[in-house]
Order: structure tokens, then C-alpha cells, then sequence
């Protein structure tokens, strides 16, 4: 999971861009990059952290241009490496530079490809540079006979046939304009804002929909599965459908947990179906707890505040906010590893004993995943006076990897995997665990946008969309992770950061 954001504008875009990535920051804590253009020239800023420790005001000043894009990152594939930061840059054709969020199931066979047929260098373990070649080759490819919008579009056509997982896009191709394009599943975000302003019309790019209000530009619509977004230099716009059977399954878990609830997702307002999920849950709830065995419904901040108060009010039972969250602490769903992640909670929420002395109390996340944070909520009501603790999640159980761009790839590091729902609660120290049913979080989302067929949601159910997903994939995966790294684990949130924006990495890109 990444947040990206593209703009085509009449004035300077660094400043732009950087207060969109602040918008974005829910999407990725750990590297930050933003790359500009004046037609001539590529410049450049990124390193590891969160937004406002990657830059500095030198850092600013050094990425002129009305054209650019920018990203906010966790690690999927590759490391947490500096390196690995984006936009990436190619110089042939023309000058690319692009930013990524998802991820590719194929990038080693890819990677392999560049190397032996199409005589591509990767210098990174990252699927995102694997794409950007591979974006580059096509492009090369459809464009002997002089750069069009016609072989843009073909390009992105052989880039849809050679990859396969999901992939969200901003790029910037020097003197020609900004080019976007979302995977044949359409299972990553991404969406288009415009403003007509006293200079002309201005476009933007982003993952969601926050990112252009925020920014004051009117949402438009989102890019359709398979679709391209060009934008010229002088902010013509173009589209194009650019796949062969392209099919709507967006990714369910932006809407239980990724994304914020002020944004809207391929027609899906996020809190509305946060909203609707509780309601599903609160009657699974009633099927399953005695009446009178609820005091009081506690949501775990923020995610999880809609589901609960829609499950308190169909109860019937009083809503309250036992937990008080510190905001200075990064999510720790997406923070790099388990000793970090537990150490975090204490540290992220704490509990209130006037709330909790002497309850039954019915606690509500968004989801479990791998069990720590639940564990340690559980022990932080007990030690707060709670006489019962219920748990509930507003998602089913994850007992699958994702691998389509969010960090849960390992089967062993998923509690509820090859486990009852009695065993995850044991573990998790429950006195009881509901959890809500596969279709009825899908109905959830149904209910507001009718016109969604399915949804990529493997890590509930274990069906991979693309097709090329097989347990011996997901065990090649697995030992991959549980290989040595090269570099130890970085804390979480980017508080190291703070050195990052004091690393030179801003460069001009001669073309």
C-alpha cells in the first residue's frame, strides 16, 4: 500500500505535491520522494520517513517545474531501503520517471525477461523498477516512428499483457506530459481531479479522492481498470482503454481499513461502508451474544468508530470511547515487525478505567491480522477493570496473504490462519470473538454501489483474481521473507527520519 499523486498545473507543483503527500500519509510512513519537471530537466528529492522529515525547505527550492509527481511508501517487495525510495528515473526513452502502488506477482520472471531479452539492468530488488522497465521497453517499442499519444497508449497496452498483479501509476515522460494507468482489475485506487482556475484547467492524479478535495480540485471520476490518463504539457487530457478484458474487483480492504473514511473509492463513499459493515456485524452479534451480556460498545481509533457505533445502536447498548489514541505514534499495521508493532500499542492507545471498571465490555477493530494488537487491546482492558471482553471485527478473518501491495505475505504471520475462531480468541484472550461473514462485508459495499461485481478480497477468502497465485508461489514468498536481510529492521513510523531530509538525495536529472 502506497499513496501516489500526479499534477499537471499552470504554476510550481513542489509545494502542491508535498501538501497532497501529507494527505496521503495514512498510505505509507516509510520513505517519501517527489519529482518535478521544467521540460528539460528531471529533479528530484526522496529518502526513508515520513513526508515532513524527507524534505527541507532547500529541498523545495530545488524542484522547479509546473509538471511532477510524488509518493508516500511502505515496503511491499524489496526492502525499506533508502534506495528503494520513489519516483524511480530511466533516461532511455526520452527520460521516465514513476511512481507505483501495488504490487507484481511476476516481477522476478520480469526481472529475468529485462535481463536476457531486453538487455535491462534492475539495480533494485524492486518490483517497482522491474515495472518502470518494463514501461520503458514498451514505450521504446511503439514509439520508433516519433512519440504520439496513439503509442502511449500501446505502450501501456504491452505493459498490461506482461504484468501481472496490481499496479496503480504516475509517471512524467520529459517534454510530453504526465501518464497514469491503473492494472486490468482495478484492484489498486486512483482517481482524477480538475480545476479550472483564472489560467487554464488543471489536472490531478491521486489514490484517493481526499487528496483532490483537499487540494481544492473537483473529483472527477475514477480511472476505469485497464484505462490510461494522459495529460500533455499544456494540460490537454487524454483517455484510453488500453486492456483487453479489463474487469472492476477492487481491493475490499482499502474500504475496511487502507483508506481514509473521508475518501471515496471507485463509487464507495469509505465511511459509508464502514457504516454498513456494522450493521451486518451488529446483527451476526445479536445471533451469537445472550442480550444483556453487552454494558457498553468500545471502538479501537480510528478505523473501526463506524462499525462500532452502528453496531452500539443496533444493540441498543451505550457507545463509548474507552481508548484514548496518541496521535505521535505511526499505524502499526504497517509498521516493519512484530517486536515494533507490540511494543507500539502501549505506546499508541491507552485505556480509560472509568470506562472499563466493572463492564462487560464489547470491544470493535476493523480487522485482526496478526494478533498483537488485539492481544495487547484485550490485556489493556482487563488491567483497566473489565469483568468481560468481547471482540468483535468489522472484517473476516484474514487467513490468507495479500499480495497485492499490502504487507501480510506470510501465512504463518496471520493468527486466524489454520485456526477456529475459539483458538484466535484463546490467543488473543477474549472472553468471546465474532467475527463478520465474507458476504456480508461484500454486501456491506453492495448495498451503496450495486454496480460492483466482486472484489479482490484474497486475505478473507483465499481467491487471487490474477490467476497466477498458487500455494507454491505463496511458499517461495514465504521463504523469501524468512530469508536474512541485509539490513537491520528500522524502527517504525519514520521517527528516525529526521536525518533523512538531511541527505542529499534531491538531484537534478540531466536528460
Amino acid at each position: 500500500m502506497c499513496g501516489i499523486v500526479g499534477v499537471v498545473s499552470k504554476s510550481p507543483v513542489n509545494q502542491f505535491i508535498y501538501d497532497s503527500l501529507l494527505l496521503l500519509q495514512h498510505r505509507g510512513q516509510d520513505a517519501a520522494g517527489i519529482a518535478t519537471t521544467n521540460g528539460k530537466s528531471f529533479y528530484m528529492q526522496k529518502g526513508n520517513g515520513m513526508v515532513r522529515d524527507v524534505f527541507r525547505t532547500r529541498n523545495m527550492r530545488s524542484l522547479p517545474g509546473h509538471i511532477g509527481i510524488g509518493q508516500v511508501r511502505y515496503p511491499t517487495a524489496g526492502s525499506s531501503s533508502s534506495e528503494e525510495a520513489q519516483p524511480f528515473y530511466v533516461n532511455a526513452p526520452y527520460g521516465i520517471v514513476m511512481a507505483h502502488n501495488g504490487n507484481l506477482t511476476n516481477w522476478e520472471q520480469l526481472k529475468d525477461e529485462m535481463f536476457r531479452i531486453d538487455r535491462r539492468h534492475i539495480n533494485t530488488t524492486s518490483d517497482s523498477e522491474v515495472l518502470l522497465n518494463v514501461l520503458a521497453h514498451e514505450l521504446q517499442s511503439s514509439s520508433r516512428d516519433g512519440l504520439t499519444r496513439d503509442a502511449l497508449f500501446t505502450a501501456v497496452s504491452g505493459v498490461h499483457r506482461r504484468l501481472k498483479g496490481s499496479y496503480a501509476i504516475v509517471s512524467v515522460i520529459a517534454g510530453f506530459g504526465l501518464l497514469a494507468f491503473r492494472d486490468p482489475n482495478g484492484i489498486r485506487p486512483l482517481c482524477i481531479g480538475r480545476f479550472d482556475g483564472p489560467s487554464g484547467t488543471e489536472w490531478m492524479i491521486a489514490s484517493e479522492s481526499v487528496a483532490l478535495e483537499g487540494m481544492g480540485f473537483t473529483f472527477v471520476r475514477d480511472v476505469a481498470p485497464g484505462e490510461a490518463i494522459f495529460v500533455s504539457n499544456d494540460g490537454e487530457f487524454f483517455a484510453h482503454q488500453c486492456a483487453d478484458a479489463p474487469v472492476l474487483n477492487p481491493c475490499i480492504f482499502e474500504l475496511v481499513y487502507l483508506a481514509r473514511p473521508d475518501s471515496c473509492l471507485d463509487g464507495v463513499p469509505v465511511y459509508d461502508a464502514r457504516l454498513r459493515m456494522g450493521d451486518y456485524l451488529a446483527e451476526k452479534i445479536k445471533r451469537t451474544v445472550k442480550p444483556g451480556d453487552i454494558d457498553v460498545v468500545m471502538p479501537i481509533p480510528d478505523s473501526s468508530r463506524p462499525a462500532a457505533m452502528q453496531v452500539a445502536k443496533q444493540l441498543g447498548v451505550n457507545y463509548r470511547e474507552g481508548f484514548f489514541k496518541n496521535r505521535y505514534v505511526g499505524r502499526t499495521f504497517i509498521m516493519p515487525g512484530q517486536a515494533v508493532r507490540k511494543k507500539s500499542v502501549r505506546q499508541k492507545l491507552n485505556a480509560m478505567r472509568v470506562e472499563f471498571q466493572g463492564k462487560n465490555v464489547l470491544i470493535v477493530d476493523d480487522s485482526i491480522v496478526r494478533g498483537t494488537t488485539s492481544q495487547e487491546i484485550v490485556q489493556m482492558a482487563r488491567d483497566a477493570g473489565a469483568k468481560k471482553v468481547i471482540f468483535a471485527s468489522a472484517a473476516p478473518p484474514v487467513k490468507f496473504p495479500n499480495v497485492y501491495g499490502i504487507d501480510m505475505p506470510t501465512r504463518s504471520e496471520l493468527v486466524a490462519h489454520g485456526r477456529t475462531d475459539e483458538e484466535v480468541a484463546r490467543i488473543i484472550g477474549a472472553d468471546e470473538l465474532i467475527y463478520q461473514d465474507v458476504e456480508d462485508m461484500k454486501k456491506a459495499v453492495r448495498d451503496i454501489n450495486p454496480a460492483l461485481g466482486d472484489f479482490d478480497s484474497s486475505c478473507f477468502d483465499g481467491k487471487y483474481i490474477t490467476g497466477d497465485v498458487t500455494p507454491a508461489y505463496l511458499d517461495r514468498l514465504e521463504q523469501s521473507r524468512k530469508a536474512p536481510k541485509a539490513a537491520p529492521e528500522r524502527d517504525a513510523g519514520g521517527d528516525e527520519g529526521n536525518d533523512a531530509g538531511d541527505d542529499d538525495r534531491g538531484s537534478q536529472l540531466g536528460l
